[in-house]
């Protein structure tokens, strides 16, 4: 039996990678619960498992009702494993440990940067409550390690992974949207995420503005929640989408201007959806994006505009053989189904240890 603990189950992509694979425990036979320590949001991902929030808020007296919660359900329940993501339900995780005699604790850190000092400091001070940590990147877990944060020696990568049977092109979708969308003969870039100051969406904005002046019929159009910033020619604020596989389809291009990362989804979404993918080198996107797209360096707009401007001008064809290495790379290296084995592996190995 295991249980995955979230601080919520809101849009973001961490989210959407712990209930995929908490989907593919439950269908390989495994007993599967989620803890999430945040009241149900207004806007959350629909979960077919069963959840229990412990409507933790930003007091210490919710917070302790919350852990009382939890300790009762675990008691109860008497789950193998507690699989727990990013920080506050990384400590909450941990104390469980000691509050609710929690058996195996694992631990998995979402972004190179999960907060300062402090929460450096708390990671080192409560490892000897989790057996393992995992990172969704090769550069997060070397960050996590070098920061003191994680021993070495107990530290492990498994990067996030993408449903390659949501994420295909459809063709008949692609004309559909792009007519709702009134695109037309436009190219379309489309970037996706929650607007917050990792996404670093003024980066992008000036870079777009470089390359609209270039090439005129280029368009932006930006998803995700948040406030959407001011009016500028040609970009388009959408808000949160749940169509993403659709607009996606009725891009030409993709675009992440992120100042920070841990291995984004939505880029290796972009790649299995066969798109031309131009990111900023930042977090685990090199090693997810590989020679099948363009990286720059982060906070230079002109960098990133100018990449922009070589995708547009490059022909169809080259356009799709990139997107074609794209798709390839997701298949073989990132694929759902071979990470949830990945994942069940080191479950029994750290299930077998413990016992």
């Amino acid at each position: 039996m295991i249980v995955y603990v979230l601080t919520s189950l809101g849009m973001g992509g961490a989210e959407r990678q712990v209930l995929a694979l908490a989907e593919r425990m439950a269908d390989r036979g495994h007993a599967v619960k989620l803890l999430v320590l945040r009241p149900q949001l207004k806007e959350q991902w629909p979960a077919p498992l069963p959840v229990i929030h412990l409507d933790m808020r930003k007091t210490p007296l919710s917070v302790l009702k919350g852990i009382w919660r939890a300790r009762r359900f675990l008691r109860g329940y008497r789950p193998d494993l507690v699989h727990s993501h990013s920080f506050h339900a990384n400590m909450v995780a941990r104390l469980l440990k000691v509050f609710a005699h929690a058996p195996v604790v694992l631990s998995t850190v979402h972004n190179v940067n999960e907060g300062g000092l402090h929460r450096m400091i708390s990671y080192r001070l409560t490892d000897f409550l989790c057996v393992r940590t995992t990172a969704v990147s090769t550069a997060a877990a070397k960050r996590f390690v070098r920061l003191g944060a994680v021993p070495k020696q107990k530290c492990a990568v498994i990067t996030n992974a993408i449903d390659i049977l949501e994420f295909s092109s459809v063709p008949d979708r692609r004309k559909q949207t792009r007519a709702a969308m009134q695109a037309g003969e436009n190219f379309i870039w489309l970037t996706a995420g929650r607007l917050v100051p990792a996404k670093d969406i003024p980066n992008l904005l000036r870079a777009f503005a470089q390359a609209q002046a270039a090439v005129p019929n280029a368009h932006l159009w930006i998803a995700g929640a948040g406030e959407a910033g001011t009016p500028q020619q040609n970009v388009h604020w959408l808000g949160l989408r749940r169509d993403l596989p659709a607009l996606m389809d009725a891009a030409d291009g993709f675009v992440l201007a992120s100042a920070w990362e841990g291995m984004p989804l939505v880029v290796g979404e972009a790649m299995a959806m066969e798109k031309p993918v131009v990111a900023t080198d930042v977090g685990g996107v090199r090693e997810l994006l590989g020679d099948a797209g363009m990286l720059v360096p982060p906070r230079n707009s002109d960098a990133l505009a100018a990449s922009m401007l070589a995708v547009m001008r490059s022909s169809a064809e080259v356009r799709q053989e990139l997107g074609y290495a794209a798709r390839g790379r997701i298949e073989n290296y990132f694929s759902m189904e071979s990470r949830a084995h990945q994942w069940e592996s080191l479950y029994r190995s750290l299930l077998a240890r413990d016992a």
